[in-house]
């Protein structure tokens, strides 16, 4: 029951929580600090400026009935002030014997503030049953007494019954926790900087970037440093032998189609030269893929350019020989850090695609927050939903979904796309189109506008 009830509470202050690393640190680090010194502070308040005062008061209580007793016991009016005067040089008080009680200004409330003035007050009213009036301005108490027939006026600062100024305590605590919570930020910040730039590395190298990285403070963030180290060059390391195999076989495999090519040529009255010369053409076209695909992990500096050039410029080379492609873009130029060759090979391959399958397509860019999205459409059959993450995985092919009569390809389109939008810290999404007169596979390539690295 108790776990429940502390994940329930856990649930309920959630929305309220930082989602930072560093805020959520310093949330643990100072929140029970501070609670522990409000906790101490205050009950050191409470029990010590109260004991304190209890027991000056109860002091000066003796005090000021020894003299009501020697005023009280006095035969005359000047026997009675001389015993006033000599008590008050002896207690160091002030000790008059007015005639009466003052008409004005006593018996006034006390500040709220004034926590231990109040104390004061009430331990003399219980342990002085003649009290007549009593005054307390600005830390000076003036109490008139009643002495047998007498009335006896006694002024002395509050300080004399008192533990004065209990605030100091909070002011010092409060003082030493801002510069010592100074101190704890400043150190904090430090332990978390090294896990900002892993985090900034990560993410830059996700985009295909490598920037410079060295582990850096406590022991396990530098082994974390030291792990993110070993495991970008082991990829880096991969991504290479891909790239260099890709193009070893892609390369090789060129020099046999070429005699094989030339063969053909010589035979072109054989009616299977043609047929033969069309399969070395397929397997042309089929190297040319690898090569673009292994191009995909190929270093291309980052540069800010103007995203709807671009796209009008691979839409203009598609539309070449009368093919219905479209584009719709911004009013306003569209300016982003990427790399252009390769958004023009991902733009190539997606309006490729849709041409492969359809007759008409619409290639559309607009801007969202914090990102630009590049939508192709087209109005071909379309793909199952169901098919669509494993139309994305490289080699794979759904030519029976998207009918097989307009010829296969390599599988090879949307998983260069793909890759294009993860090496920019995007990503890549398929649905079916809603476009009156198009309504088949819609491709929207989302590329963030985010600071690169």
């Amino acid at each position: 029951m108790l776990s429940y009830s502390i994940a329930m509470l856990g649930r309920l202050l959630k929305p309220f929580l930082p989602r930072g690393l560093y805020w959520r640190a310093a949330l643990i680090v100072f929140l029970p600090v501070v609670t522990i010194l409000l906790v101490v502070s205050l009950a050191l308040i409470q029990r010590h400026y109260d004991g304190v005062t209890r027991q000056m008061t109860g002091n000066f209580v003796l005090v000021a009935r020894h003299i009501l007793s020697e005023v009280s016991g006095a035969a005359t009016a000047d026997e009675a002030a001389l015993r006033a005067q000599a008590l008050a040089e002896t207690f160091e008080l002030g000790v008059t014997l007015p005639s009466a009680l003052p008409a004005t200004d006593v018996n006034g409330p006390v500040p709220f503030y004034d926590l231990s003035g109040r104390l004061a007050l009430r331990e003399l009213d219980r342990g002085l049953s003649g009290i007549a009036a009593y005054k307390l301005v600005e830390g000076d108490v003036s109490l008139w007494l009643n002495a047998g027939e007498r009335l006896v006026r006694l002024d002395f600062p509050l300080s004399r019954i008192s533990a004065r100024n209990p605030h100091q305590i909070l002011v010092l605590t409060g003082v030493i926790g801002i510069v010592m919570s100074l101190i704890s930020f400043i150190y904090l910040k430090n332990q978390m900087r090294p896990i900002r730039r892993l985090a900034q590395a990560a993410d830059a190298f996700g985009r295909g970037q490598v920037v410079p990285f060295r582990p850096a403070g406590a022991t396990e963030v530098r082994a974390a440093g030291k792990a993110f180290l070993e495991m970008r060059e082991r990829i880096e390391r991969h991504i290479e032998q891909r790239t260099l195999l890709l193009s070893g076989v892609s390369h090789d495999l060129r020099t046999p189609l070429t005699r094989m090519r030339l063969a053909l040529s010589m035979l072109e009255d054989e009616p299977e030269a043609q047929a033969l010369l069309s399969d070395v053409a397929q397997m042309e076209a089929l190297i040319d893929r690898f090569l673009e695909f292994a191009r995909t992990e190929a270093v291309e500096p980052v540069v800010t350019t103007d995203l709807g050039a671009l796209i009008e410029q691979r839409v203009a080379e598609a539309a070449r020989g009368g093919r219905d492609v479209g584009f719709t873009k911004p009013a306003q130029p569209v300016m982003a850090e990427l790399r252009p060759q390769q958004i023009a090979r991902a733009l190539d391959n997606l309006i490729g695609n849709a041409l492969r399958y359809g007759t008409a397509v619409r290639v559309t860019l607009s801007t969202e927050p914090g990102a630009v999205v590049i939508s192709v459409e087209d109005n071909g059959p379309g793909i199952d939903p169901r098919e669509y993450e494993r139309a994305m995985r490289p080699f794979e092919r759904l030519d029976p979904a998207r009918g097989a009569s307009t010829g296969s390809g390599t599988g090879l389109g949307l998983a260069i796309v793909r890759d294009a939008a993860r090496s920019h810290g995007g990503w890549l999404t398929l649905d079916r189109g809603r476009t009156e007169g198009l309504g088949g596979l819609v491709a929207r390539m989302v590329l963030p506008t985010r600071p690169q690295g």
